[in-house]
């Protein structure tokens, strides 16, 4: 992910009143604390806190601005990484929330640095060496699979589950969503009715984390997955939903810009689907609905981060607005391409 230079005030931050947060809440802070905007983020905003004796940490909080209602629930994505702390799914230990909107503005979270490669253009898989990189192929896959045998039937994540289909329920949030956003008839609606014409059963429920993919891990040098990140879309839903994300933008670049190439030493699609069939003992009879829907999601997503970028509310990043205008039929019409069979899934 690429850095923004650092900077005295930051979006989003009012460096006193967080600093005196830090000093307060977690234990040996040096100040004064140093933060950098950690760009290439399309949803929350992310920072790297540095203090003067070297220590790092990672701040999350919501975009500036009016925001659409249940999105960008920071408070909801540190609950989650506080639950798997210590367990079988790498996570960054997590060591505080603020709910105190007077400290900057919104609700916000930190945790641990980790250091790890986070996979997401050339520049940063030349960091991983080519020897390591079938490793990653596999580590990515098997740390969605241990995401997938938590479990949700006792404890505090049962209380997630709910009746009824979880894709049902994602076409209703992410239709909501665009709704509010004032997003008018078009391809993206257009996808959604045919999505809801040809709803799966569903046969595996568990944890879903709802943006899995490698641009949301850290990877070490050896190929291991060190921590998942960026939980916000977390549920308790249809598994095969985060097997068909991580297919669809592992198989091509055209989807979010990179994906890993099997020319560059990483597994292709194909191969990553089975290890995960093979893994987890489930079928993938309904992967290209799901391929198609996460194509669909993509494209909901995108509608609400242009949005962002045309209302300034994302850091000052630089980026093709008008490009980023022109993604959301991009990806409605490639979901409709794959859910009729006209295109790969």
């Amino acid at each position: 992910m690429a850095e923004a230079n650092a900077a005295s005030e930051p979006i989003g931050i009012d460096p006193a009143r967080v600093t005196a947060w830090f000093v307060e809440n977690l234990p040996a802070v040096a100040p004064p604390l140093h933060f950098e905007l950690i760009t290439g983020g399309r949803s929350n905003l992310t920072y790297r806190v540095r203090d003067d004796a070297g220590t790092r940490w990672v701040l999350r909080r919501p975009p500036t601005g009016t925001l659409l209602s249940s999105a960008h629930d920071v408070v909801r994505e540190w609950r989650i990484l506080d639950l798997l702390a210590g367990g079988p799914v790498p996570v960054p230990p997590v060591l505080g929330y603020c709910t105190d909107h007077a400290v900057t503005g919104a609700d916000f979270y930190v945790m641990t640095h980790v250091d790890g490669i986070v996979l997401d253009d050339a520049e940063t898989v030349a960091a991983l060496p080519r020897q390591h990189r079938r490793a990653a192929s596999h580590s990515i896959v098997d740390t969605l699979a241990k995401i997938h045998a938590v479990d949700t039937t006792t404890g505090p994540l049962a209380q997630m589950r709910r009746p009824g289909s979880y894709l049902e329920r994602q076409l209703r949030r992410w239709s909501r969503q665009l709704a509010d956003g004032g997003v008018g008839p078009g391809p993206v609606w257009d996808v959604h009715d045919l999505l809801t014409r040809h709803l799966p059963a569903e046969r595996w429920t568990g944890l879903v984390h709802g943006d899995f993919r490698p641009g949301n891990l850290l990877i070490g040098p050896d190929g291991e997955v060190r921590a998942v990140l960026d939980w916000e879309l977390w549920t308790v839903g249809d598994l095969l939903a985060d097997l068909g994300w991580l297919t669809t933008t592992w198989a091509s670049a055209d989807v979010i810009g990179w994906a890993p190439d099997p020319a560059d030493g990483f597994l292709d699609v194909d191969t990553i689907a089975t290890r995960y069939a093979d893994t987890t003992g489930r079928d993938l009879d309904d992967l290209r609905y799901h391929q198609a829907f996460a194509l669909w999601k993509l494209a909901a997503i995108a509608e609400g981060v242009a949005a962002r970028f045309r209302a300034g509310t994302m850091g000052g990043q630089d980026v093709d607005v008008d490009a980023l205008a022109r993604r959301p039929a991009q990806l409605a019409e490639m979901a409709r391409e794959v859910l009729t069979g006209r295109g790969p899934g």
